[in-house]
């Protein structure tokens, strides 16, 4: 045989090897793929899925009207929103079903920090981003958090309270320590309680965003501390009809101004805190936005989809974009102080709705 046939046949050989080990690699990277078959991003457009954490809270059924007005304004066409009914399991299940549904972008407000996790990770090997709102997961890829910053929400509150108070007991209304949410408020007015007003005694009750858990406990906390002076309510949605009736079963629901009353500051700016305000009952509120968390949940997943990415700084809109330790973008929206003295400003969401 030829040198030069003996040298084709072994450059054929060789190819043939070489072809033969790229194809067994790239059968052994898709056998150890976790991906489904993804995709490389929709242009910004497709179907969008939106999940509630619970509707039994007026800011929340405040936020799910505000869905489809801001869906319109962005452009972004959503499918009717899923209500997980404070059920972090059922979110997960949620967000699997809207998956099967074919939805290009999630917006998912999750209810547990670190359970949201699997469903994140669902939708990442789907292809699928994810917008985060209102709560900011321990872990798992979201392409944007949109949120204020919660630790100022406790910060504003214990100030209210100190310096209006002074000195005496005072009681935070905690919300679900499971929630990032949770944790930043009652740490955040713990800390500045410490730190600013050490003559605040401060009692706490853990009610887990329960309107039934918090007037059960504080109903029992006042047994026991009829002295006390103020309360910080982590979610007025949820703890301000309970708190108010529970005061006044015990003839101590007195207004602002009047001996004996009890100063108290919530969260969340719905239009039934702001009236409670105009009518004494309470003293102040901070006020999360429900609106534009609806309008910069579908603006960011409509920029997910797009492949547009962020980086931290100021926004035109505002707010400032954060680092979070876990490497996660937020997006942290302005929350007012809202008192009797701004408590009819027309900007105000609260004022906006019925």
């Amino acid at each position: 045989m030829p040198a030069s046939t003996v040298r084709k046949r072994s450059r054929s050989r060789i190819i043939g090897a070489v072809a033969l080990a790229a194809g067994a690699s790239l059968m052994l990277a898709a056998c150890g793929s976790t991906k489904d078959t993804a995709s490389t991003g929709s242009g910004g457009t497709g179907k969008v899925g939106v999940i509630l954490p619970l509707l039994t809270s007026p800011f929340w059924q405040s936020y799910n009207d505000y869905v489809p007005k801001m869906a319109t304004s962005e452009g972004v066409e959503v499918l009717k929103t899923v209500n997980s009914n404070s059920d972090p399991s059922q979110q997960i299940t949620d967000i699997d079903n809207e998956l099967t549904q074919g939805v290009k972008g999630l917006v998912v407000a999750p209810l547990d920090s670190a359970a949201i996790q699997a469903g994140l990770d669902q939708a990442r090997r789907k292809g699928v981003p994810v917008v985060a709102v209102d709560v900011a997961p321990d872990k798992g890829k979201v392409a944007m958090v949109v949120r204020a910053d919660n630790v100022a929400y406790g910060e504003k509150a214990c100030d209210y309270l100190g310096q209006h108070i002074g000195s005496g007991k005072v009681v935070q209304v905690m919300g679900d320590l499971a929630s990032v949410n949770g944790r930043d408020r009652s740490e955040a007015f713990r800390s500045c309680v410490k730190k600013k007003y050490p003559k605040l005694k401060v009692l706490e009750i853990p009610a887990k965003w329960e309107s039934d858990t918090a007037a059960a406990k504080l109903d029992t906390l006042l047994n026991a501390n009829p002295d006390i002076k103020g309360i910080y309510l982590q979610a007025g949605g949820v703890y301000l009809a309970p708190t108010l009736q529970t005061l006044k079963s015990k003839n101590m629901l007195k207004t602002a101004g009047r001996s004996g009353h009890i100063a108290i500051v919530s969260n969340d700016g719905i239009p039934q805190e702001f009236d409670a305000i105009r009518k004494g009952q309470i003293d102040a509120t901070v006020s999360q936005p429900a609106d534009a968390y609806a309008r910069y949940g579908l603006y960011y997943i409509k920029a997910a989809m797009a492949g547009k990415t962020f980086k931290p700084g100021p926004t035109d809109h505002g707010s400032t974009i954060v680092k979070l330790p876990n490497g996660i973008l937020e997006d942290q929206l302005p929350a007012p102080l809202v008192t009797k003295a701004n408590v009819d400003d027309p900007k105000l969401w609260g004022n906006t709705v019925k």
